[in-house]
């Protein structure tokens, strides 16, 4: 494995596979060396903003920005959400006991996209559900 060690801290860096965005350190000086296009050679360098030294990039990837995708939306793991008087209520039906008064909440987590889901517990037998109305497709896994 190819290794550079950082020459006043010991600090070892490894090389990272390509395509992926990493740290790159000054030879002379040891400070962070910053992406920066030589239009003449039209190739990317990395220069070093205290002393003149710059490396020329052999890594194109300068910024790595990954989206968590989750493919099934899951309630929280919260078992008694149906005893929290913070939550708001609501005279939906459940579709388990009948019961027609359940607690509601918004989740949004780890998707790409903005749409939010609008989760019911119901008070009586802790059961979650969504919005029957919902279309089979924008369903959540509420298992």
């Amino acid at each position: 494995m190819n290794q550079r060690i950082w020459p006043r801290v010991g600090i070892r860096v490894t090389p990272t596979c390509k395509f992926q965005a990493s740290l790159h350190f000054c030879s002379e000086c040891n400070n962070l060396l910053y992406p920066k296009a030589d239009p003449q050679r039209r190739i990317m360098v990395y220069a070093c903003r205290i002393c003149e030294h710059f490396e020329i990039g052999d890594n194109k990837c300068v910024y790595r920005n990954d989206l968590l995708t989750v493919t099934k939306e899951q309630v929280g793991v919260t078992n008694d959400l149906g005893l929290d008087p913070t939550l708001a209520h609501s005279n939906i039906s459940c579709p388990r006991c009948g019961h027609e008064d359940a607690v509601f909440y918004q989740d949004q987590s780890k998707r790409k996209e903005t749409r939010m889901i609008l989760f019911f517990v119901c008070v009586k037998c802790n059961h979650s559900f969504t919005d029957p109305s919902l279309p089979p497709e924008s369903q959540p896994d509420t298992s």
